[in-house]
């Protein structure tokens, strides 16, 4: 039931954050328009600029929860992945209380303020001539702090899993760093090939 439930968030997670990771194909393709009007063309956009930080603003609040559930957010590794599972579990267990959940429910709860006040005047950029909305950005901050909560619960969980068995719970693997491929590949490589 736990690994049910543990796997339901990461599906989720991963979900939002496929679904997010579109913003970089537009930001690439909205900021090379941008550069090619204002040099080729000279006649710059009014929206160029407000889109980018929309946009990237969007995929930094929304591919968090995604980041968490694929073990990408940066620690120490070099001392954490000497210790032994339980071990593991342990500190973060207690860090994921003692920090992250503080952390995020105040995201949260300051987040929703943040966005209900910015849809009830239906704000707009002040950086635009044409007045780009901004509300709908500003709601995504609560929204992104929820889902990084609930993916924090299903880490939760897999700390109390791995506690009790002394191994972690499977992870969902759509991506791999470099770093992983190219050790798999040199593994794979037989005695003595190049």
């Amino acid at each position: 039931m736990v690994h049910r439930l543990i796997y339901g968030i990461d599906m989720l997670s991963k979900m939002v954050g496929h679904a997010f990771a579109w913003c970089v194909i537009i930001l690439t393709f909205g900021t090379s328009f941008e550069v090619f009007v204002r040099y080729a063309l000279d006649d710059p956009t009014s929206w160029a600029f407000d889109m980018s930080y929309l946009m990237y603003g969007a995929l930094f609040l929304m591919a968090g929860a995604y980041t968490l559930s694929r073990n990408g957010h940066v620690r120490g590794d070099f001392i954490y992945r000497t210790w032994r599972p339980r071990t593991q579990a342990i500190v973060e267990l207690t860090l994921y209380v003692l920090f992250f959940y503080p952390g995020i429910l105040a995201l949260v709860y300051s987040g929703w303020d943040y966005g209900t006040e910015s849809l009830r005047i239906r704000e707009v950029s002040v950086n635009s001539p044409i007045g780009v909305p901004i509300w709908p950005m500003k709601l995504l901050i609560p929204a992104g702090g929820f889902l990084l909560a609930l993916q924090g619960f299903a880490e939760v969980l897999r700390c109390i899993v791995c506690i009790q068995e002394n191994r972690w719970p499977r992870r969902l693997h759509d991506v791999e760093e470099m770093e992983t491929v190219l050790k798999h590949a040199t593994e794979a490589k037989p005695e003595g090939a190049k």
